[in-house]
C-alpha cells in the first residue's frame, strides 16, 4: 500500500457508512455497509476497498471505490478488469457501482473507446477540485479535498471544514480525518509544520489515532498482511519525525543509520529521544548500538 492507499483505507474501516456521505443517492438499509480491501484471485490484484450491504438490494448495492491521485494511461482499463473479476468471483453479487475518487478526470486515465459504456453506465466520479471549490460539499469530502488544495490555503481550509462541522455528530471524527490528510500528504516535514496545517497541537498529532495508524502502528494496521514491514516503516516514520524536533537537522550518515535500524531498535530509539536534548544525545546513543 502507498501511503495515499493507506489513508484511504484508515477513512473507511472502522466508518464504512462514511461512503454515504459521498454517494448521497444510496439509500440507507438497516445493517450499513462493511468495509474491506478484498484481494482479487489471479493476478493478485487488491481493490482500495469494497462496501457490501449486510443486506443487498438494489437500492443499496456493492460499492468498489478506487482512488486514483495520479495519472495512469492504464488506470481505466484497469479499473474494469478488476471490477470483472470481483464480479467472477462473486457471483452472489448483482447490484453494483464504482466509485473513483481522483483530483480531477482533466488526468490522463487512458483512452474510454474500449470501455465506454462501464465508464458512462457504471462510474461515479469524486473529484476533489471541484469539492474544494464548492462550500456547500459534505465535511468528509471537503476534508478529502485538502488534498489537493494548494499548500497555503490548508490551515485556512481545515479551520473552515471544522467551523461547518462544529456541533454535528460528525465532527470528532473529521479531526482525525484531517489530522490523518495532513501526515500523508505533508510526510517529512516537521511536527510544527503538520500541527500549523491541520490546526491542532503537537500532543495531539503525535498521540492520534490517525499518526499510529496510517504509518503501521494501529492494531487494525497491524492485522493486515505485511504487519512487520508496517509497524518498521511506522516506527522509522515517527522516529525521523520527532527526531527533527528534538535534534534539528539530522546528517545523512545519522538518517542512514536509523534507517537501517531493526525495528526493536528503533522502537527503543522512539522511546530514548524523548530525552534527547540535541544532536549529540542522538549520537551517543547511535554510537552506543542503542
Amino acid at each position: 500500500m502507498t501511503l495515499s492507499d493507506k489513508l484511504f483505507y484508515w477513512v473507511f474501516q472502522n466508518h464504512p457508512d462514511r461512503i454515504l456521505e459521498l454517494q448521497p443517492d444510496l439509500a440507507q438499509a438497516p445493517g450499513g455497509y462493511r468495509f474491506s480491501a478484498p484481494a482479487l484471485k489471479e493476478r493478485e490484484r487488491r481493490l482500495d476497498g469494497l462496501f457490501r450491504p449486510a443486506q443487498e438490494s438494489a437500492q443499496q448495492p456493492v460499492v468498489i471505490l478506487e482512488a486514483q491521485m495520479a495519472a495512469d494511461t492504464a488506470f481505466l482499463r484497469r479499473l474494469y478488469v478488476e471490477s470483472a473479476m470481483l464480479l467472477d468471483q462473486e457471483p452472489g453479487v448483482d447490484h453494483w457501482r464504482v466509485v473513483v475518487i481522483c483530483p480531477h478526470r482533466r488526468l490522463n486515465f487512458g483512452r474510454e473507446l474500449a470501455v465506454v459504456e462501464f465508464v458512462r453506465e457504471r462510474v461515479h466520479w469524486i473529484e476533489l477540485e471541484a469539492a474544494a471549490a464548492d462550500p456547500d460539499a459534505p465535511p468528509l469530502l471537503r476534508a478529502l479535498a485538502l488534498l489537493v488544495e494548494p499548500e497555503e490555503q490548508v490551515p485556512k481550509r481545515s479551520a473552515a471544514i471544522r467551523r461547518q462541522s462544529a456541533g454535528t455528530p460528525e465532527a470528532a471524527g473529521l479531526e482525525d480525518v484531517i489530522a490523518a490528510i495532513v501526515i500523508t500528504r505533508f510526510n517529512g516535514r516537521s511536527l510544527e509544520e503538520l500541527c500549523t496545517m491541520g490546526g491542532i497541537t503537537l500532543e495531539d498529532l503525535s498521540q492520534s489515532v490517525a499518526y499510529q495508524e496510517i504509518f503501521g502502528q494501529g492494531r487494525q494496521e497491524g492485522r493486515q498482511e505485511g504487519r512487520q514491514e508496517g509497524r518498521q516503516e511506522g516506527e522509522l516514520e515517527i522516529a525521523l519525525l520527532l527526531l527533527r524536533r528534538r535534534c534539528g537537522n539530522i546528517s545523512s550518515d545519522q538518517e542512514s543509520r536509523i534507517r537501517s535500524l531493526p525495528l526493536v531498535q528503533l522502537e527503543a530509539l522512539a522511546e530514548a529521544l524523548l530525552d534527547f536534548r540535541g544532536a549529540a544525545d542522538l549520537e551517543r546513543w547511535l554510537a552506543a548500538g542503542g
